[in-house]
């Protein structure tokens, strides 16, 4: 019997100590072979998916057996593993709890398709999560999560959402891209010390019908004539806030026509002194 075969033989039967020396062995007929081992429990199968290196076909054959996945740590182990088959890794994302679902979506490394389906079953879950875990998820989310969360305008979940380090622009502009969101989504984004400076979404808030007048009037100054002329177009905003938009329009056009005459003025004395 070859060398090779004598240690395939061998992790079919092996315990203990052995046992654990085989599952760093580089040769997958052996890998394979330790997988029929009655011996192997749950624990050496997740330290064998703790091999970044572990043969392709190894993994393809732990995903295929259904007795080694009723352990969630086994699940969840193939599920983590960057060479996972991309079919098995999809579907164990149904069976993963939600903070390791989470895990997926922003760990560095994972694949977009898999972080994206991670995504749509944090988000299928959520109307069904309880308040906490709503908590929980609006502190460490991925984005889109985030987004949801905060579209949904629970009081207490808000202010954790807009502080969550995943949370994008593109999310709050989706949020204030509805008409109707809960009362206390506007409020929160106009206090908050990081979205409130954002001039993209400033520009979102004077769009939107619950921000307060007084929010809008204070942000009009900051905001380019060009933007402030697409705003003060009609059907935009409200006839009662067009009025002001177009006031500091004409304010900033006859301030801008004052400083270029005066230049103007300015130059002409100095070309007649020369």
């Amino acid at each position: 019997m070859s060398g090779e075969g004598s240690v395939r033989e061998r992790a079919l039967v092996a315990t203990g100590e052995e046992l654990l020396a085989l599952l760093h062995h580089p040769a997958a007929d052996v890998l394979l072979a330790l997988l029929d081992n009655p011996a192997l429990d749950e624990t050496h199968v997740c330290l064998l998916l703790g091999r970044k290196d572990l043969p392709g076909e190894v993994l393809e054959e732990v995903a295929r057996r259904k007795a080694l996945l009723k352990s969630y740590r086994v699940k969840r182990s193939l599920a983590f593993h960057p060479r996972a088959p991309r079919l098995a890794s999809l579907r164990l994302l149904r069976d993963l709890y939600l903070m390791d679902l989470v895990q997926i979506a922003i760990l560095p490394g994972v694949s977009a398709e898999l972080k994206r389906n991670a995504e749509e079953q944090l988000l299928a879950r959520l109307p069904q999560l309880p308040l906490g875990q709503k908590i929980t998820l609006a502190r460490r989310g991925p984005a889109r999560v985030a987004g949801a969360l905060l579209a949904e305008g629970h009081a207490q979940v808000i202010s954790v959402v807009l502080d969550n380090p995943y949370l994008t622009e593109a999310q709050i502009l989706k949020a204030l891209s509805r008409e109707k969101v809960p009362p206390s989504v506007v409020p929160a984004i106009v206090q908050h010390r990081k979205w409130s400076i954002s001039y993209n979404v400033r520009l979102a808030l004077v769009r939107h019908p619950a921000t307060p007048l007084a929010t809008i009037l204070s942000y009009l100054s900051q905001l380019t004539v060009s933007d402030l002329r697409e705003l003060a177009a009609p059907g935009i905003v409200p006839e009662s806030l067009r009025k002001y938009l177009q006031a500091e329009v004409h304010r900033r056009t006859r301030a801008g026509g004052n400083a270029t005459g005066g230049a103007t003025s300015k130059d002409s004395r100095a070309s007649g002194r020369e």
